[in-house]
């Protein structure tokens, strides 16, 4: 039977599109506080140590290098009536919303069991999120075949996530001094819980409202087999590379954020919510220019020259934004943060797009293990970023809840600007390698469709 990954035609209505975006709004609970708050909170309201945090993220991600690519087999090869993907919404749905609220309780018991309970907990959030982020970002590849309607539904989606991250860093902060009573941790701990519970349903939302009606092919390879197709894909090996440093530019900024808002600002819980939100808003209004910019532009070009630019802005907000200069850290930090995120539509279309690369050149395709390893290093990323972050603040001398030296100043504001920007300055230097167009997939599309057995 002729794959039918590749009909054309394939529209999805704006509820599907909608619904389909619910679910990474759910996913970017987690991956927003990981990348926004998560940090902030050990050191200041949990009371770990900087150097215990950054340990902490590199042996929590070491586990995702097994979990996330067996994910990715278990796709492959579980499918029900209700399809491959979507199922893990309904069953892990109560799961998810239940472990980010541990992973922001905290225990009042003795440091070293506050550190076991940051190490069981934040694994435990890391093992439930893998179980739906990998279906989650493989969704998009059978819900249609047209990548204008794939682009079309990742702006949802992105867009969606960007609300969550808008949530996560404005209503948290400030509901977490509202509701602890002069107590934050009880605090953060009922804040995040309300996000897991919304989470919850959101994922339901998306079970309900979404379809896949593609059905592809799934080649049971050995494992073996997989990786070395895999590393013969070089580029979804180079997007790979991407999504690593991208991750860690993006991550040490949003990690930092909080940080440049109290102390290199001078700021209270509200200035630092609303710093945090100002790179929110950033991002949501980059979603929609990016959905319009690449409908008449080449969007392998603005990924490029985005991330160059925004390396540029880095340096620039170093330089020209002073200790307490909150006008102009407002403006640059909403520069920075929209030209980001211009990219992120095009990056993971870009990756379904990779996968069918990878069967054209080799005539098997590879899908689950592909997401499950982009998954890995998006984690991986993070991991790294969050040790990068945990290391520097302690090499800086960072003390929370105390008027830091200029050497720490210097370090934050280090960690918000020429940093990242460095790292994502290089991730539009390699996407110079990158060469899937729009003209070049039609190419791979017509490919696979004649390479396909009749019926």
């Amino acid at each position: 039977m002729q794959d039918q990954a590749f009909v054309r035609g394939q529209k999805l209505g704006l509820l599907e599109k909608i619904g389909f975006g619910a679910g990474d709004m759910a996913v970017n609970v987690v991956i927003s506080s990981m990348m926004l708050i998560i940090t902030f909170f050990y050191t200041d309201v949990f009371g770990l140590r900087p150097a215990d945090v950054a340990v902490l993220f590199i042996v929590v991600r070491m586990i995702d290098a097994v979990t996330d690519p067996l994910m990715g087999m278990v796709t492959d090869r579980v499918e029900t009536r209700w399809g491959r993907y979507r199922p893990w919404f309904l069953w892990m749905a109560v799961p998810f919303g239940i472990s980010v609220t541990l992973t922001f309780t905290t225990p009042d018991v003795g440091y070293n069991l506050k550190l076991a309970w940051a190490y069981a907990t934040y694994t435990l959030v890391t093992l439930v999120f893998t179980a739906v982020t990998i279906p989650y970002i493989s969704l998009i590849g059978v819900l249609t075949a047209d990548p204008k309607e794939r682009l079309s539904a990742n702006g949802y989606r992105l867009f969606f996530a960007k609300i969550a991250a808008f949530l996560v860093t404005i209503l948290v902060p400030l509901l977490a001094v509202a509701w602890g009573g002069g107590h934050l941790a009880r605090g953060y701990q009922l804040a995040m819980g309300l996000m897991g519970a919304m989470a919850t349903l959101l994922f339901l939302f998306c079970f309900f409202t979404t379809t896949e009606r593609i059905k592809h092919e799934v080649d049971r390879k050995p494992l073996k087999e997989q990786f070395a197709l895999l590393l013969r894909n070089d580029q979804w090996l180079l997007l790979c590379a991407v999504c690593v440093i991208g991750t860690v530019g993006y991550v040490v900024r949003g990690s930092v954020a909080a940080y440049y808002a109290k102390y290199y600002l001078g700021g209270d819980a509200k200035l630092m919510s609303a710093f945090l939100a100002t790179g929110v808003v950033a991002a949501i209004l980059a979603m929609v220019a990016s959905t319009w910019i690449t409908k008449r532009f080449c969007k392998i070009a603005l990924f490029r020259w985005s991330q160059l630019l925004v390396g540029v802005l880095s340096l620039a907000m170093y330089f020209l934004v002073g200790p307490g200069d909150v006008a102009a850290a407002f403006v640059f930090y909403f520069l920075v943060c929209f030209i980001v995120d211009l990219h992120a539509p095009v990056f993971w279309s870009a990756i379904v797009e990779a996968v069918d690369y990878g069967q054209a050149r080799s005539g098997k395709r590879v899908a689950g293990l592909a997401m499950g390893g982009i998954s890995f290093f998006q984690k991986a990323g993070m991991g790294i970023a969050g040790a990068i972050v945990g290391w520097l603040l302690a090499w800086f001398q960072y003390v929370p809840d105390q008027p830091q030296t200029p050497h720490a100043l210097n370090g934050i504001a280090l960690m918000l600007t020429i940093i990242p920007g460095l790292f994502h300055a290089l991730m539009g230097a390699v996407m110079f390698w990158y060469r899937i167009t729009d003209g070049y997939y039609q190419q791979i599309k017509a490919q696979i469709i004649h390479e396909a057995p009749a019926a």
